[in-house]
């Protein structure tokens, strides 16, 4: 039973590396930031700052949720997106953040009405 349990973890991890590697290039595309300007912006040594991006975004390692928060903070893209498997959810997350408080509001209230 621990060894399905381990797999299953192991398969949880694989899925979440590779979706944030997906999500991340295709924010970074979407900046227009080679990979070492989104690095150093994001706070990385310079030297390192492409390798690394690079690897978070081809799968082989696995940015921590700081620094996730870094990178999101600096392809102005909310940390959720980064996270969620679910494309349409994905694409209302970037939606919803760019929109204003005002329109935030109202944009929960038309969504809730489905609900009724």
């Amino acid at each position: 039973m621990i060894f399905i349990l381990k797999f299953s973890l192991f398969e949880y991890a694989h899925f979440m590396t590779n979706l944030i590697a997906k999500r991340l290039a295709e924010a970074r595309t979407k900046m227009g930031l080679s990979q070492k300007q989104l690095g150093i912006k994001a706070g990385i040594d310079p030297f390192s700052a492409s390798p690394r991006i690079n690897q978070y975004e081809r799968g082989k390692h696995t940015p921590d949720f700081g620094t996730v928060e870094r990178l999101a903070k600096v392809l102005k893209t909310p940390v959720p997106f980064f996270y969620t498997k679910d494309n349409e959810l994905a694409k209302l997350i970037l939606i919803y953040a760019s929109l204003s408080g005002k329109n935030k509001k109202r944009a929960v209230s038309e969504i809730s009405n489905f609900l009724t």
